[in-house]
């Protein structure tokens, strides 16, 4: 079991953390937001946390996961951050939702550099990739920038548009979107006889699809994860899962993943986290991700 943090990145940067809330830049912009696991004390105060602030979200007492941003005039919206490390050189467009989520997660940092590590390391002509769940597409655009024919799939078309932003923003092209329900593309893949080098699934522990399909994390993985391994390529392949679901223990992960696929060769699972400016470490999912090429071997 690993404990995996993103390494320092000039665009981010985990301020404090405390009392179930999160204080973080991204970019020229300081937010405070909703994190149910921060339940420790924080270090600043509540006035310097509110100081610093550009914009500070506020659930809806109506809805566990809607709420308001308290945006200052200082503050624009939406903006651009950029990522540039162990060769990869992407741009993000960030925005204000109403679900506290801005559009990156940026503990996945450590993911996408492996991502692009990997499909460098099969050294062939554009290794196919899948991703679903794709959200707005960080691990799509490493996986493109290193060379890939990547296939990104959401169920939510404007998702799917903010991720296509990404994609420009960044000066890459030739993604394959999909509006659809990840089981059901998974599934038709299947049948077509379609193989892939990479696949990456970040699923929610609730969802739809475009046309109503219900996803239960616990009642529908065990089932995904058999078909998307199946979809694996026998020679050259990586897959990565993360979950961000509250008690999903990586246990879990490693339990299922030995039971799914015939063989899990360099496998690494356990937690992604982010340390705080006051050396507290925020535990923010966990994953497991396996591939054919030793990285360490490089």
């Amino acid at each position: 079991m690993q404990l995996i943090t993103p390494a320092p990145w000039s665009d981010y940067e985990l301020i404090d953390s405390g009392k179930f809330t999160k204080l973080e830049r991204f970019g020229l912009y300081v937010l405070a937001r909703p994190e149910p696991q921060a339940i420790w004390d924080k270090s600043l105060s509540d006035a310097e946390w509110d100081q610093r602030a550009h914009a500070t979200f506020t659930r809806d007492r109506q809805s566990p996961e809607r709420g308001d941003w308290q945006i200052k005039p200082t503050m624009r919206d939406p903006w651009t951050i950029a990522f540039q490390q162990q060769g990869l050189n992407l741009t993000f467009k960030l925005a204000l939702t109403t679900f506290k989520h801005v559009g990156i997660f940026p503990e996945q940092a450590n993911n996408w550099a492996y991502i692009y590590d990997q499909i460098r390391a099969f050294n062939m002509p554009q290794p196919k990739v899948l991703n679903l769940f794709a959200y707005t597409g960080g691990a799509s655009l490493a996986a493109r920038q290193a060379g890939a024919d990547v296939t990104h799939v959401d169920a939510v078309k404007p998702v799917i548009s903010w991720a296509r932003e990404n994609m420009e923003q960044s000066g890459l092209d030739n993604v394959r979107w999909v509006v659809d329900d990840a089981v059901k593309f998974v599934k038709r893949e299947l049948r077509r006889g379609n193989r892939y080098n990479g696949i990456i699934l970040d699923p929610p522990a609730y969802g739809r699809g475009p046309d109503g399909e219900k996803w239960v994390l616990e009642e529908q993985l065990n089932d995904l994860l058999k078909a998307c391994t199946a979809l694996l390529d026998d020679t050259r392949f990586f897959f990565i899962i993360n979950l961000y679901s509250l008690g999903f223990s990586s246990l879990i992960l490693d339990n299922l993943m030995r039971q799914t696929a015939d063989s899990v060769p360099n496998a690494e699972w356990g937690e992604l986290y982010l340390t705080d400016n006051y050396h507290k470490r925020l535990p923010l999912g966990v994953f497991y991700r396996f591939s054919s090429v030793s990285l360490l071997n490089e």
